[in-house]
């Protein structure tokens, strides 16, 4: 505790790390370890990112003058070490809370977070037109990128490359090589860094002779012209391929990554160039923390756990099913009878709940690493073949794909299927990953089934409805536990339809909801319930095809039609169905429940549910005053907290 009041306290700014010796900093990187790990272990988040780029950005930050130099950090997931360094220590135990610091960084929390990230592939992009803009304006400072080698896997890292090559302004690029995206990376490109690696050996006799012709007494410029065209001469034999030279970028590495005074010796070197330069740092993932060390992937991203023990198991039976389960098991039991269905994932083999199909029908799997586009692409060359490709992509990660879906996909017909896991709300990354566009993105695709399960039998139904469609499926559910369901659930799917729940005679109300959002319309028709109002069910299964003769008719059986969908109100199924109904000149008054316009901030996901008032409570408060109001009704659902 006395080391961390020594040193970690005395960080108030990044400046106050120039006043340290590298024996005092190395003591710091000790400290920042024991309290990312103390802290993530309550509040949960990325772990073994964090921990590999402790010393790197310690260096960063000493040698580059933030905020006036601007790091940009790809993914954003590791920057708790950038946020300790930035002013932020004493939040800190506020991280991923409601109204706490973010998970990454956001230019609205401080003026040292320069630009907000959340996904892979941004910040050499991003770097360089802030750089360019810089020099526009006239100014000098700086504009440096981390990415790791996963991100470079994501085809606009490499877009970006190519015009910072062209343009030649200085940005630095930092590679950071941990052989690690989420999980093992994928493909040529790791294998390419390996070899890059293997010969650090140049740089080391680069460094040596450097420092010999320093010694040397000026004997002129033909001298200099000498030892240029032999250090060229000696890369070309020791270093005959380097697709960032290739490109115009200066070429520095390896580097250790976990050794701060050699990192500021480089990253001081780097500074001073006048062209783009590529850093290339060789880190560990998890480095620091035993269980994180040997099992980064486990501990990329986490829940709270026991420091002493890592992350122990939930005893079986006492963890729901959740609904990335659910899937897992409905693809798996689908592979084993029919052997055309593959299953493809952009870089969340274990997010998405893959690895079990992988296990059992590794020639079947596919990773893209993180790249969504070419994986929508991909999928739909499979399919041409004849196969039953299923994608598994998070809701917040598929806007990436959107052109290859339209385009490649649903204006062929193919027939492949996409499973939308993190739908919705989801649980603390903040506005970054929430899955609340992707109702009103792809309703308007022509050929697009979109389909929403309620359960773990419903998810398996449309699984094995989809496979069987001649075009494209679509099915979305969220990050939470599976409901139990009604018996009503295990009817088979009808194109364009859903099950209606009747709950008692005479009802005047029926609650339409998006297949996710059962456990909290049940609630409030329950509390409906309690103030003699009845309201029926209805589980829309199908956001697209719908049988608008089925759903019209329902608009005029009921005096109020309320729509609840766990998605932006804007271009929602609940607009669509106002509109037809209008077009209709259905009786049916309808309410439109759904999250409003703007982007969503973290917290847990009831909290979320709770805050757009798509809680049992919320929905009936909200029914009932829309009930009052529209017929007359002397009643209102009681205050209840």
């Amino acid at each position: 505790m006395q080391e961390y009041e020594s040193v970690l306290a005395r960080i108030q700014d990044p400046g106050d790390l120039k006043k340290l010796s590298f024996s005092e900093l190395n003591r710091l990187a000790s400290e920042i370890r024991s309290l990312i790990v103390s802290t993530v272990s309550r509040n949960g988040g990325h772990l073994s990112s964090n921990l590999g780029v402790v010393e790197l950005t310690i260096a960063l930050h000493r040698v580059f003058d933030s905020p006036g130099d601007k790091i940009i950090w790809d993914v954003g997931h590791q920057c708790y070490t950038h946020k300790l360094l930035t002013g932020r220590r004493e939040d800190f135990s506020t991280l991923r809370k409601s109204g706490g610091l973010a998970g990454f960084p956001k230019t609205s929390e401080s003026p040292h977070d320069a630009f907000n990230t959340g996904h892979a592939s941004t910040s050499i992009s991003a770097a360089l037109g802030l750089l360019a803009g810089e020099r526009l304006k006239g100014g000098k400072n700086r504009v440096i990128a981390l990415i790791g080698d996963g991100a470079l896997t994501g085809g606009m890292a490499y877009e970006a490359l190519s015009h910072a090559g062209q343009l030649a302004l200085p940005l630095v690029v930092i590679l950071n090589d941990n052989k690690m995206s989420i999980g093992s990376n994928v493909g040529g490109l790791s294998k390419y860094l390996s070899r890059l690696s293997m010969k650090g050996y140049y740089q080391s006799f680069r460094r040596n002779f450097d420092a010999m012709a320093k010694r040397l007494p000026f004997i002129g410029d033909i001298f200099f012209a000498a030892v240029v065209r032999m250090k060229r001469a000696v890369k070309a034999i020791f270093y005959t391929d380097n697709f960032f030279v290739d490109l115009g970028f200066e070429y520095v590495g390896p580097i250790d990554g976990h050794q701060i005074q050699r990192l500021t010796e480089v990253l001081q070197d780097v500074r001073t160039l006048n062209r783009p330069v590529v850093v290339h740092v060789i880190t560990r993932k998890g480095k620091g923390y035993d269980f994180a060390e040997h099992d980064p992937g486990s501990y990329h991203g986490v829940g709270s756990f026991s420091v002493s023990d890592g992350i122990l198991e939930s005893p079986v039976g006492e963890r729901r099913l959740s609904f990335t389960d659910a899937f897992s098991r409905a693809i798996l039991e689908a592979g084993r009878r029919d052997s055309r269905v593959l299953g493809i994932s952009a870089a969340m083999g274990k997010g998405t709940g893959l690895l079990p199909f992988k296990k059992e029908f590794p020639d079947r799997y596919f990773d893209t690493g993180i790249a969504e586009g070419h994986a929508v692409t991909f999928a739909a060359g499979l399919a041409a073949q004849g196969l039953r490709p299923v994608a598994a992509i998070y809701s917040t990660f598929m806007q990436r794909g959107v052109d290859q879906l339209i385009h490649d996909v649903c204006l062929q017909k193919l027939p492949v299927c996409f499973a939308l896991d993190r739908s919705g709300f989801v649980s603390d990354d903040g506005e970054t990953h929430q899955g609340l566009f992707d109702i009103a993105l792809f309703r308007s695709i022509p050929n697009l089934s979109i389909l929403a399960p309620g359960g773990e039998g419903e998810l398996k139904a449309m699984l094995d409805w989809s496979l069987e469609e001649p075009g494209p499926c679509m099915i979305r559910y969220p990050k939470s536990a599976c409901p139990e369901e009604p018996v009503a659930f295990a009817q088979p799917l009808e194109r364009g339809r859903g099950v209606l729940l009747p709950r008692g005679e005479g009802s005047r109300i029926c609650l339409c909801f998006t297949g996710s959002l059962y456990t909290q319309a049940l609630e409030a028709a329950e509390f409906l319930s309690q103030e003699g109002i009845q309201a029926d069910l209805y589980n829309l299964r199908f956001l697209k095809p719908v049988d608008e003769d089925y759903l019209a008719a329902l608009m005029n059986r009921y005096d109020l039609m309320v729509f609840i969908e766990e998605g932006i109100k804007n271009g929602g199924f609940g607009e669509y169905a106002a509109e037809l109904g209008n077009s209709r000149f259905c009786s049916g008054k309808i309410l439109i429940l759904a999250a409003l316009e703007g982007f969503v901030s973290q917290g847990k996901r009831d909290e979320l549910l709770r805050r757009a008032g798509l809680h049992g409570l919320g929905i009936a408060t909200a029914v009932s005053r829309a009930y009052k109001a529209a017929l007359g009704v002397e009643w209102a659902l009681g205050s209840r907290t």
